[in-house]
């Protein structure tokens, strides 16, 4: 593709958490950005504020008007109904970018092996890569497990466990391993992949550069915040469903998202291909450098 300076680069979702940082990036790095939006009359980040919902088609003709590549960061885990709602999404917003001639979309999907049993969040997520793909524009997937950053839902459980319980009694899916990513990697990402021709119609799996099960994640973040580890029990019991109604008693974490992301913890989400690091080099930052600056920003909020 050309020069980012020529370049015009739609992200959806420009205020959530991820959206929110990777917007400032592409200004950075030379790109057209345009926020989209339901609410561009507020928005007070950098880019091009632009009004779209990609639950309603009529709104996105022109917001996609012109663009090059649209970013997708899109989800509904706060809806019980939200794998048939993400799917409607992704079919809609990639029909309406094939229409536009947008040459590449950037999607933040999840980690897991396709053949393994998969929760109903990364079935979606999964679900949401086909459907984009369907449309004829060229799809570059980024999977990720567990984002770490101020303002993501899991650094959020996270955080408030350590900082409400002395102690943790926690369910078995706390042994399972998985490999968090700091936002800033994720960041740096997807800003490598946008406009990339190395990248298109890749799938590629994006991690830091440790496995740790939920426990020793746990332990880390608590060394970070309070200068010692927790005592943590593991016991058999707890479902995802009264996991999550534990967490929304401890924590101020829906309850809805709390279990559709606890459903997925049972999974093993390990990188196991890392070409990613042929097309966007760099070292991923340690889940305790992650913590450190998601600590960082929480003190001066």
């Amino acid at each position: 593709m050309s020069e980012p300076s020529e370049q015009t680069v739609l992200v959806t979702g420009a205020t959530g958490f991820v959206g929110s940082k990777l917007v400032p990036e592409l200004v950075d790095r030379g790109f057209r950005v345009r926020a989209m939006t339901r609410h561009p009359d507020t928005y007070d980040g950098p880019g091009e504020p632009v009004a779209g919902d990609v639950s309603d088609p009529g709104t996105l003709a022109e917001p996609l008007d012109g663009v090059d590549v649209a970013v997708y960061l899109v989800h509904s885990l706060d809806d019980d109904d939200f794998e048939r709602k993400d799917a409607e999404a992704a079919r809609t917003f990639g029909l309406a970018a094939a229409a536009s001639g947008t040459r590449q979309i950037v999607y933040l999907g999840g980690l897991g092996k396709d053949g393994d049993h998969l929760s109903a969040h990364l079935r979606s997520r999964r679900e949401v890569e086909r459907l984009l793909a369907e449309s004829g524009v060229p799809v570059t997937v980024l999977r990720a497990a567990i984002v770490v950053g101020a303002g993501g839902i899991s650094w959020e459980m996270t955080r408030q466990l350590v900082k409400n319980l002395p102690a943790m009694v926690v369910p078995k899916w706390a042994a399972t391993r998985t490999q968090p990513i700091a936002l800033a990697d994720v960041v740096r990402y997807l800003a490598g992949v946008v406009g990339n021709d190395e990248a298109l119609g890749r799938t590629f799996e994006i991690g830091g550069p440790e496995v740790l099960s939920y426990v020793e994640m746990l332990q880390q973040a608590a060394e970070v915040m309070n200068g010692r580890r927790v005592p943590i029990v593991t016991v058999p019991v707890l479902t995802p469903k009264l996991s999550s109604y534990w967490i929304s008693f401890v924590t101020d974490v829906d309850t809805t998202t709390g279990r559709n992301l606890i459903d997925s913890m049972g999974t093993e989400v390990i990188v196991t291909d890392h070409a990613i690091r042929d097309v966007v080099p760099g070292e991923p930052l340690t889940y305790t450098e992650a913590v450190r600056r998601a600590v960082a920003v929480d003190s001066k909020a």
